[in-house]
């Protein structure tokens, strides 16, 4: 895998895909990125744990947060790193050695280990490095355009847009 270049449909079939995402490193201060991505993944229908040990069992957006990735109540379809690049690659080891692989590894923006990407991959989870999932949404589903950044893609086709808040899915299906 050339993590210097992902494919749209790579990206796209991944945030496709997952339904479930433990937030590594989620933090409740409104400032932080993590909280930014988190409270817009919950607003596109992922169900998303956040973890982070200071917040264990306290709530961040009404949802639980969790002291570590052994105390998820199931595995999660991606596991989404919100810690630096050698913090990464110890969540991957700590990933492969508990054996609850999820699907896909995310490491964030800033974030990249391709020895721990190697290992991933290896074991068989698909694995993306430097990106976030808000941005690739928001860039693939034409609704980053509608704040005026060139998403670099152009449809004639018109948005679905769903019930209550108005969002385009990148998908017709309904999560949960």
């Amino acid at each position: 895998m050339n993590h210097d270049d992902y494919s749209d449909a790579y990206i796209k079939g991944i945030l496709d895909e997952v339904n479930t995402v433990a937030m590594i490193g989620a933090s409740a201060n409104t400032v932080r990125p993590s909280y930014f991505v988190l409270k817009y993944l919950l607003s596109k229908g992922y169900d998303v744990w956040p973890i982070n040990p200071g917040q264990a069992g306290k709530e961040i957006l009404g949802q639980t947060a969790y002291g570590s990735l052994d105390a998820l109540p199931d595995t999660p379809d991606m596991a989404d790193i919100f810690r630096n690049s050698e913090a990464a690659a110890q969540i991957v080891d700590q990933i492969l050695e508990g054996g609850k692989l999820p699907k896909v590894i995310w490491m964030q923006l800033t974030v990249r280990h391709d020895e721990a990407a190697r290992r991933a991959e290896d074991a068989g989870i698909k694995v993306v490095m430097n990106r976030c999932p808000k941005i690739e949404y928001g860039r693939l589903s034409g609704e980053i355009g509608w704040a005026g950044v060139n998403s670099k893609t152009l449809s004639s086709k018109r948005p679905t847009l769903k019930s209550g808040f108005q969002h385009r899915g990148l998908t017709g299906k309904t999560r949960g």
